[in-house]
């Protein structure tokens, strides 16, 4: 995890944002055995659900770890040019979020913490208390898988970021 880790404009000054950022940049557990990048763990309960839901039906959501890295290496492609045509380097703030099932292969976790490496800080992952099979079928509906998803537009980003702050707080995480 970065120590210079920003989030979202519309939520630092929110009175959970220090503890947000605490919990994000340092509590977890590690990817995979030997992996170095920690995560932070969630329960998928009703109000992280619902703020996932809203982002999923409002078009915010990317499913499976392939088309995060195309999405994410498209977007950086595009804020590099952007940075080189104006001469002047962007602050990166948190403006993706990567939510993980409980339940992927060493190999995934690997990969994940490779893309994760690459795209910080403005890519922060978390995982949930639920496997693929049960992650997909809440949000995509029965017999749907989702390993990961991708939330992407800032004031989704910034919602999801204020429930999971209201969820650690509550559950005494990262204190």
């Amino acid at each position: 995890m970065h120590p210079d880790l920003r989030l979202p404009k519309s939520i630092a000054s929110d009175s959970r944002a220090p503890q947000l950022v605490h919990i994000l940049a340092n509590a977890g557990h590690p990817l995979w055995p030997a992996g170095t990048y920690k995560v932070a763990e969630a329960q998928l309960g009703d109000p992280l659900l619902g703020t996932l839901r809203a982002a999923y039906h409002a078009g915010r959501v990317v499913r499976s770890l392939e088309k995060a890295e195309q999405k994410l290496a498209a977007e950086a492609r595009g804020q590099q040019m952007a940075d080189r045509k104006s001469g002047v380097a962007r602050g990166e703030r948190i403006s993706r979020l990567l939510f993980l099932s409980n339940d992927g292969a060493e190999r995934f976790y690997r990969r994940l913490e490779t893309v994760l490496q690459r795209h910080g800080p403005r890519v922060v992952a978390v995982r949930l208390s639920v496997d693929a099979e049960k992650l997909g079928t809440m949000l995509f509906g029965p017999g749907r898988f989702a390993r990961l998803l991708m939330v992407e537009h800032k004031d989704a980003v910034a919602s999801i970021l204020l429930a999971l702050a209201d969820q650690w707080r509550d559950a005494g995480y990262g204190a």
